[in-house]
């Protein structure tokens, strides 16, 4: 998969203190860029506030990160998003990363289900935030 036009991206500021012993940035740091990335899609979508409301909202199932190209301070992340896959209550998102010079240092994917927090069961994505989802597909 190749992120195209219709991607969410959000840009953040590399930290110094993201920088490990090989004066890059720490790979932990990478599932941070993709956490921010996820957790505005959920915002976008409306998902993070049902779950303010409703106590019904995503949860993350799994995550994965290959590595391409080092990122370093000073500098900056941008994560392009896509939607992979929509089910009935399950959802996946990929990830790019890329430097300032439009370097791509890695790829993810994320897994996550929509559950109700109050009977710790799925619950089927709801129209409105599964037509927010296909605009990022």
């Amino acid at each position: 998969m190749q992120v195209t036009d219709n991607a969410l991206t959000l840009q953040l500021r590399i930290d110094w203190s993201e920088m490990d012993t090989y004066q890059h940035v720490n790979n932990v740091n990478f599932m941070k860029y993709m956490q921010s990335a996820r957790v505005q899609f959920w915002d976008i979508t409306g998902l993070a506030q049902l779950y303010t409301t409703s106590k019904k909202g995503p949860i993350l199932v799994s995550t994965q990160c290959d590595f391409k190209h080092p990122l370093f301070f000073p500098g900056n992340v941008l994560i392009k998003t896509k939607v992979a896959f929509t089910k009935n209550s399950s959802f996946g998102l990929y990830h790019e990363l890329y430097n300032d010079d439009q370097v791509l240092c890695a790829v993810g994917n994320d897994v996550a289900v929509c559950l109700d927090f109050s009977t710790n069961t799925p619950f089927i994505i709801p129209d409105g935030v599964r037509a927010i989802m296909k605009r990022y597909q």
